[in-house]
């Protein structure tokens, strides 16, 4: 193939991959849900933020590293592994000694035998996070796909049976190392990259000089993204913490598919093009507005379907979700568009920017969490949502000044796109006024919208919309 056809064909297969991925999530997730309880979904709600961050502390940026490094060796491949494993077993030790006193703080003694057995998953992934990198570095984001949806698919199936035969929580638990597991056998069998114990001091030095900035920005950003869940476990009910978990739960099967594609598939594609800097930003611009046309009409649509969304198909016993989910689409609905400036820097060898962007958001994200935290859910939500639009303006400042595309210009390129969005959803909110059945508003909803706004784009001759179109009738004709 060429390199066009190779990275369209990524785009398409990481779409798939990661949209059938969080759609399947989400429908065993709604299953466990109408089992468990939410206090069963807030438990291990308390222990992500320690499981992420030890998870950035193994890849440490060195995936990223070999991504954007021209010149691979298979010593630097062998590198990466054995620092890999070496540092997820080194963080296993920690999450497992420390265990008994984050049970203590948060006052919660089942903790501590979760928390170490949740933690087998960093050993697990630390024996296919090359296979990974290198199926990345390909763009065969075909085999990914099938290795994903399939793990998911058998883990989520003998979770939900877990939860039938009664073990509550400990389903979810099961269901997170076995999808490990099943991804570990699996790319094992796909992916013909042999072990090695070869150790490279060069290649460390160099990979780990590119990464360690990024390792830190990991880290910083998996803290700040989940210090709300820290909070609300400590001085809330594990319930609160499960209902404005799932709210940006449902947001992640549109706005997460999109952010995830693109971080996946841009990287890769815009490292190969740092050398072609005007080809670069031709193809940069073209992906922020395919990115705002799929991910804003569709944030908008989430938001007004929340409560038949909520009641069909979680029941009222997750009620709290709605105001939640209402609020909670918005604060995602420039996120892809941040990930893209921000993959931009690291595609140009700038991880060193990457992490001052990331840092210099921090005092607007704390002053937004002293003055929502004490409030509740929904002004935290909303807190969100007001902080992510300014993020945005931080993540497109530098590639503004180095390639002069900054925010304003990327607003004016999404704006046709904005106002579409926006249109739409306003007849949908006027039609569903006069709809009482939930079943028939969910029905509605998305049907209305998705025609009022593919008519708008289309008789703008949107580029987006006939791109769109091209590559899956391309693709289907192959």
């Amino acid at each position: 193939m060429t390199f066009r056809q190779k990275a369209t064909s990524g785009f398409l297969w990481n779409a798939l991959e990661r949209f059938s991925g969080h759609l399947l999530s989400l429908v065993i997730g709604v299953i466990l849900a109408r089992i468990l309880s939410p206090e069963d979904f807030g438990l291990l709600g308390m222990l992500v933020i320690f499981t992420s961050v030890a998870s950035a502390f193994v890849e440490s940026g060195m995936g990223s590293g070999l991504i954007q490094k021209q010149d691979k060796t298979e010593e630097d491949y062998s590198t990466v592994f054995i620092f890999n494993l070496g540092t997820a077993f080194f963080m296993y030790a920690i999450l497992f000694v420390i265990a008994p006193y984050i049970s203590d703080f948060y006052n919660e003694p089942r903790l501590t035998k979760l928390l170490r057995f949740l933690s087998l998953n960093l050993l697990i992934g630390s024996f296919v996070a090359i296979q990974r990198t290198k199926l990345t570095i390909d763009l065969n984001f075909k085999v990914l796909a099938k290795v994903n949806v399939s793990s998911s698919f058998l883990s989520g199936t003998i979770a939900i049976f877990l939860a039938w035969y009664g073990i509550g929580y400990w389903a979810l638990a099961f269901q997170i190392l076995l999808t490990g597991i099943f991804s570990f056998l699996f790319l094992l069998h796909l992916c013909n990259w042999k072990y090695s114990i070869k150790f490279s001091q060069k290649s460390f030095k160099e990979l780990f000089g590119f990464g360690f900035k990024l390792l830190f920005a990991s880290i910083y950003a998996q803290a700040l993204r989940n210090v709300y869940d820290v909070y609300i476990g400590k001085y809330y009910r594990s319930s609160e913490l499960a209902f404005y978990s799932r709210s940006i739960g449902f947001t992640e099967l549109i706005s997460g598919t999109v952010n995830s594609v693109i971080q996946q598939v841009t990287y890769p594609l815009l490292s190969k093009m740092r050398y072609e800097p005007d080809r670069m930003i031709d193809i940069f611009r073209r992906l922020i507005r395919m990115t705002a046309f799929i991910n804003f009409p569709a944030m908008v649509l989430l938001s007004l379907l929340a409560e038949p969304i909520v009641l069909l198909l979680l029941t009222d016993k997750w009620l709290a979700v709605i105001p939640l989910l209402q609020w909670m689409p918005f604060a995602r609905i420039f996120y892809p568009a941040s990930s893209l400036n921000l993959n931009l820097l690291n595609a140009n060898g700038r991880s060193d920017l990457f992490l001052k962007v990331d840092l210099s958001k921090l005092p607007l994200t704390i002053i937004t969490m002293i003055i929502t935290l004490p409030i509740g859910m929904k002004a935290m939500v909303i807190g969100h949502v007001i902080t992510s639009f300014v993020a945005f303006f931080f993540n497109a400042f530098l590639p503004g000044r180095m390639f002069k595309y900054g925010a304003f210009k990327q607003i004016a390129d999404m704006s046709p796109v904005i106002l579409n969005a926006f249109l739409m959803g306003a007849a949908v909110f006027f039609v569903l006024l006069f709809v009482d059945n939930l079943f028939l508003k969910i029905i509605i909803g998305p049907l209305l919208g998705g025609m009022i706004y593919m008519l708008l784009a289309y008789y703008q001759k949107s580029k987006e919309f006939f791109e769109l179109m091209g590559m899956f009738l391309n693709k289907r004709n192959e």
